[in-house]
């Protein structure tokens, strides 16, 4: 299985000759941050990924989880790696500093995020919602409750849990059936059964806190009557410790395609104890703050398992010989050329390339942007707001699906080997593939942007998305390359405004293509912005790189969009006039 390798360069490409992170740390009042900082916690996040994460990898998808007398365990080292994490501040990054966390900007996190998941999706997976669940807690719960669990939240003391679906009840929230009692000493007793629990159970940390939904007796129907509260595994002491066992359990672990290494449990409440976070019936408002920060970081996982696939597949390529090259013999002094010198393998290859790092550009775009939000208070934090809102669901969306096309190339490129466990190859797609399917499934992804992010919204976010980029090409160097920026940026924004007042049915039809074609002409805006910073790099690998894969993009990737945008901009009677019966003729 091949190395992975930090994509260091790439990084520090992005932040300090295309984002000029010192003048943005400066322009939105971050102190004490500057690009040298930056690039030195990345390095010792890519070191930390590289080193103590990414050699669990291969074993743990081999040892996966096991339940035993209700206790789950993780592959050996998991959780060494993760008291590690915890001792050099890892998961305290983005912390309220109020309970000791660092408040490191986004645009700090995010890279080591990615370089994670690339190094081993399934150890990431706990310790990413414990983040967004102390982002829950630390906007929503009251002050007794931070107190007494945010700080260990924070540190990585005790990990956090999402409890949301349940064996009836998917996207579908108005049909959850787990109930509240209120105690009449500020505690709830909660009963109920969850699935899909990332981390529902481990043997890392000697406390977990579940965040739940439930119900309240009398509570409105629909997703207006739903409650979040926090339920731990075990209930505190006097002093603020673990004591007594609440009264929840795990059920079973999960048998899944992939992410074997994450225990995916099934969760039992029998009148489990716990806090109401946030107002009563407002649960999924709370929930959604942890919601969105995580399907961002599921696109993350997208991201990270392509870089990672693209290691592998570039290292096959350059060492596998066989046949000539039709261009001509490549290596004479070897009996054949490595297959990196076939035109179709470098196609391959460069696919892969071109959506990873633009991507990356995205996320890292997406980064800013929540930097803005969380150090301005202005006109810029508003802006900053809704462009998040509106890449929220095509990072989640497009970046996963982008995972999936790159990690089925990796095993291509490596041909039968690919197919064969001991390459790392059909791991990679195996463990990419849920990142499809939860946090929402990509489909509820594109609804929502064209059904709320889009048409609902009435397009500021549209406009606030469409000036952030406009920005960027404005100062752009070389002429002809903004040229084609702009008109790019020009279509993308006339068809979605075409889309404003399409009937209910064509809008959702058209939901899927919708997201993909937003993704396309943002990647190339993006694609041509990088090129044009790439130009005044004095790395010349990067100056080159960057110009030969935007040409590739723009030429063989771009025009993908053209048939989304021809779905876009169609009725949806063909799929509606099929009936239930025409689909299999009985």
């Amino acid at each position: 299985m091949p190395q992975y390798t930090a994509p260091i360069t790439d990084v520090q490409f992005l932040l300090n000759d295309w984002l000029a992170i010192d003048k943005h740390y400066q322009e939105i009042g971050a102190e004490g941050m500057d690009a040298e900082l930056v690039n030195e916690i990345i390095a010792q996040g890519a070191k930390f990924a590289e080193e103590a994460v990414a050699p669990l990898n291969r074993e743990g998808d081999e040892e996966g989880c096991k339940l035993v007398d209700g206790q789950v365990t993780t592959p050996k080292g998991f959780a060494e790696a993760y008291h590690e994490y915890v001792a050099n501040g890892w998961n305290a990054m983005l912390g309220n500093p109020d309970f000791d966390g660092q408040d490191l900007p986004y645009s700090v996190a995010v890279p080591v995020h990615e370089m994670l998941n690339a190094a081993n999706l399934s150890w990431r997976l706990t310790t990413m919602l414990t983040e967004s669940a102390v982002l829950a807690v630390d906007k929503h719960a009251n002050d007794e409750l931070k107190a007494a669990y945010l700080p260990k939240l924070i540190s990585g003391e005790w990990t956090g849990t999402m409890n949301l679906t349940e064996p009836h009840a998917g996207t579908d929230l108005a049909l959850l059936n787990t109930k509240a009692i209120p105690q009449g000493d500020g505690s709830y007793k909660v009963t109920g059964n969850k699935i899909f629990i990332t981390g529902g159970d481990q043997d890392w940390t000697d406390n977990i806190i579940h965040l739940v939904l439930a119900r309240l007796p009398d509570a409105p129907a629909g997703v207006r009557g739903i409650s979040l509260f926090l339920v731990p595994k075990f209930l505190l002491d006097e002093n603020g410790e673990p004591g007594e066992r609440n009264t929840l359990n795990v059920g079973s672990i999960e048998k899944k395609m992939g992410i074997k290494a994450s225990p995916t449990c099934v969760m039992n409440y029998d009148d489990a104890t716990g806090w109401l976070v946030g107002e009563e019936n407002k649960g999924l408002a709370c929930m959604f703050t942890m919601m969105n920060d995580a399907r961002f970081q599921v696109g993350l996982q997208g991201l990270g398992a392509a870089e990672a696939s693209y290691q592998g597949a570039l290292a096959y390529a350059r060492e596998r010989l066989q046949s000539r090259a039709p261009q001509g013999i490549q290596q004479p002094e070897s009996k054949a050329d490595a297959i990196i010198h076939q035109p179709d393998v470098k196609k391959m290859l460069l696919v892969q390339k071109s959506l990873t790092e633009g991507c990356r550009a995205l996320s890292m775009l997406y980064a800013q942007q929540m930097d803005v939000e969380k150090y301005t208070s202005d006109e810029r934090h508003d802006n900053a707001k809704k462009v998040i809102a509106f890449l929220t669901p095509i990072c989640k969306g497009f970046m996963t699906d982008m995972g999936t096309e790159v990690t089925n190339i990796g095993i291509q490129v490596y041909g039968g080997h690919g197919y064969v466990r001991e390459w790392g190859m059909e791991q990679l797609v195996r463990d990419t593939r849920i990142a499809q399917l939860y946090e929402g499934t990509n489909g509820i992804q594109a609804a929502d942007l064209i059904g709320r992010k889009l048409t609902r919204d009435g397009g500021d976010m549209l406009k606030a998305t469409f000036d952030l980029l406009s920005s960027r090409v404005a100062v752009m160097k070389d002429a002809t390359k903004q040229a084609d920026a702009t008109a790019l940026l020009e279509e993308w924004e006339q068809t979605s405004t075409a889309l404003l007042n399409a009937k209910p049915e064509d809008v959702a039809g058209a939901a899927t293509d919708y997201l993909h074609y937003s993704a396309y002409c943002i990647l190339g805006v993006l694609w041509l912005d990088m090129a044009d910073a790439a130009a005044q790099s004095s790395n010349e690998l990067v100056q080159k790189g960057k110009a030969n894969t935007c040409a590739f993009f723009m030429k063989r990737i771009l025009p993908r969009k053209d048939v989304h945008k021809a779905v876009v901009l169609s009725a949806a009677d063909d799929l509606l006039a099929l009936s239930d019966q025409e689909f299999d003729y009985v």
